[in-house]
């Protein structure tokens, strides 16, 4: 990313939330941008180039998916994330699962959306390749070693639940689908129940409370989500 701001693409066809965008994220430091529709996102994207896309799904002349798409298989790697209705968790893991980094639901606070972009901007700077030591609270994970600690106490877990912390480690604070988690673990026909039975046996172990966990969160109907590194 160039200039001294960040700039962010804000696309959605309703003026008062291109406006509460605008104001909020300006009010954050970003240089905000903005597109009614899908043919001047299109266009905004590549002749300025934007540093992250804030999308909304619902465009009129063209679905956000499908604009997502084109990006993606154009070789355009800008973070997006995605604004949704609350209901339409079929739509945001679509969306993911095209190549989105993260999702807010409408109606969302803008607090929430600028945490959403740092993390998308976060993951995108990092270098290739894990960090030795993951901390997140009390919560440390050695990916070398493969140890993991709560509360400086080592946790057992088994390879399975290993793998599964790890690859949410590896993407720390974004949401990781369902079949994202399955087809790194398991393979691209693994039901999802086997991940459900072991995320419920990894709380077990490293949560303080597993019915309120404060480490992995699940993104109800998609997936689920790693705190964020300290």
């Amino acid at each position: 990313m160039t200039g001294s701001a960040v700039k962010i693409l804000v696309v959605d066809d309703e003026p008062p939330i291109r406006k509460l965008l605008r104001v909020g994220l300006s009010a954050q430091g970003y240089e905000v941008h903005e597109a009614p529709n899908a043919a001047s996102a299109d266009r905004a994207v590549k002749e300025n180039e934007p540093d992250l896309v804030v999308l909304d799904l619902g465009l009129p002349d063209k679905p956000g998916h499908d604009l997502l798409r084109e990006w993606r298989e154009d070789g355009l790697s800008m973070p997006v994330v995605i604004l949704s209705s609350r209901t339409d968790e079929a739509g945001i893991v679509k969306a993911l699962e095209t190549g989105a980094d993260d999702y807010v639901t409408k109606p969302f606070g803008i607090n929430e959306l600028g945490a959403r972009i740092r993390v998308a901007l976060r993951h995108r700077l990092q270098q290739q390749g894990e960090k030795a030591i993951f901390q997140t609270s009390g919560l440390s994970i050695d990916l070398v070693k493969r140890i993991v600690k709560v509360d400086d106490r080592e946790i057992k877990l088994s390879p399975k639940e290993y793998d599964i912390l790890r690859v949410l480690a590896q993407h720390a604070g974004k949401v990781l689908t369902h079949q994202f988690l399955l087809k790194q673990i398991w393979g691209p026909a693994a039901d999802v129940q086997y991940l459900r039975v072991y995320v419920r046996q990894l709380r077990q172990k490293v949560e303080q409370i597993p019915d309120q966990p404060q480490y992995i969160t699940t993104e109800t109907g998609v997936g689920y989500r790693l705190r964020e590194p300290d």
